[in-house]
């Protein structure tokens, strides 16, 4: 059996990583570069790095930050906020990213994640999508960080990201982002079996139980979370050490 992922998420704004509720209540959380090697010492799986005012205010991400945190850190390093086209994910990996997340781009243009997968190889395109409850059962597709709703179903669009070859989807339900009350169960597990391509989960993490829950009844392949790490709630070796205890693969050092 896989061993399942830990990813601390900086979620980063003007150059510094920040955290809120709903994608809202923005407050500081430190440097990106020192809090990536921070988490990539406590034996972290993967670090995101996502630009989330790149896209709503239309403009690149903040390549020299990108830089600077793939220099600290020797663990893969997926980067999202402001891609628009091919060149901007070249250069994000010519930056030292291993990874690019993309969604505002891939759901303006699906086509950019066959020509990006096409290109670069569909390891390094994670489709990340944001939803919404709408329903029993149904959840809508945001974008522009979580401003703007897009029609789309989330689960449709999921099953159309990979086959249009996405090698992972970054699954954060805005509903319970940053609320520390654990994710949205139902959402990351009808998302997980109705994909075939690895699911990593996002959004409402606030104790050891909620990221247990979401790799066994979420069946996340990997639980990303941030505030429990940015302010010292648990350390990401805390965390593994549980998940461990409770019978969870984990790649322990």
């Amino acid at each position: 059996m896989l061993a399942k992922r830990i990813i601390p998420c900086l979620d980063v704004l003007n150059g510094q990583v920040v955290k809120g509720v709903k994608f809202r209540q923005l407050r500081l959380a430190g440097d990106p570069p020192t809090l990536a090697k921070m988490y990539a010492k406590q034996n972290a799986d993967e670090i995101a790095f996502l630009d989330i005012g790149a896209s709503p205010e239309g403009r690149k991400i903040l390549i020299d930050v990108v830089r600077r945190t793939a220099d600290m850190v020797f663990i893969p390093l997926t980067v999202g906020g402001g891609i628009r086209g091919i060149e901007d994910i070249r250069d994000l990996l010519c930056a030292g990213a291993d990874k690019v997340s993309i969604n505002t781009a891939a759901v303006e243009d699906p086509k950019l994640i066959k020509k990006s997968s096409d290109r670069f190889g569909s390891q390094c395109i994670v489709v990340a999508i944001d939803a919404k409850r709408i329903g029993r059962r149904k959840w809508e597709v945001y974008t522009y960080g979580a401003r703007k709703p897009t029609g789309l179903d989330a689960i449709n669009w999921a099953k159309r990201v990979e086959k249009l070859g996405a090698g992972e989807i970054l699954l954060t339900s805005i509903d319970a982002d940053g609320t520390k009350q654990g994710y949205d169960l139902e959402l990351t597990r009808t998302i997980a079996e109705a994909v075939n391509i690895p699911l990593i989960a996002s959004g409402g993490a606030g104790n050891l139980e909620h990221i247990y829950e979401a790799l066994t009844i979420g069946k996340a392949d990997a639980a990303l979370a941030a505030s429990i790490f940015h302010y010292e709630v648990y350390t990401v070796q805390e965390v593994k050490r549980y998940l461990s205890q409770r019978g969870v693969p984990m790649r322990l050092k």
